[in-house]
């Protein structure tokens, strides 16, 4: 683990810099400091502190990363809500049940994090839409046999993740 002493001078000495430049990436106040508070903190979970010539190019793209997670969950967001917007009022969940299924859908996108593009479309039309991997085949226009490669490939990484990492599951 990088020493709190090592942290603490980056952060003194770049913690306002990097949450400036999250500002102007997210045009919003309150994200960039969390944001920036998140860089620091995976900073603090490293095992070793990394050799830093160019701090603030290494936060970056720390940060940088963090932004995209950011920008991808407002996405999962924003599409739940849209369909949730296509229910009649009767069939529409509860702000509590709202939460938990948004929760849930947050905890199920950074199991598949990591995966190849196609492998996360293949996983996500077969296990999640409900889709015939000969279906979810014709519509990523890929073979049946990459289909069922991509899925299992996905259903590995989940149990790895979850069993073999001893990834909470509360995330």
């Amino acid at each position: 683990m990088p020493s709190s002493d090592f942290v603490h001078q980056l952060y003194s000495e770049h913690h306002g810099w990097l949450r400036g430049w999250l500002r102007s990436h997210l045009n919003n106040a309150a994200d960039a400091a969390d944001l920036a508070h998140d860089t620091f903190v995976r900073l603090l979970q490293r095992r070793e502190p990394p050799q830093l010539s160019t701090p603030r190019a290494f936060l970056r793209t720390v940060a940088r990363g963090l932004v995209i997670d950011h920008w991808r969950r407002e996405e999962l967001r924003r599409a739940y809500l849209e369909a949730l917007a296509q229910l009649p009022e009767a069939q529409a969940p509860d702000a509590e049940t709202r939460e938990v299924v948004l929760e849930l859908l947050e905890r199920i996108d950074r199991l598949l994090d990591g995966l190849k593009p196609k492998v996360r479309q293949a996983f996500v039309l077969v296990q999640c839409e409900g889709l015939s991997q000969k279906d979810a085949a014709a519509r990523l226009g890929i073979s049946l046999r990459s289909v069922e490669r991509h899925v299992a490939d996905a259903l590995y990484h989940c149990y790895v993740l979850r069993y073999e990492q001893a990834l909470p599951v509360d995330g």
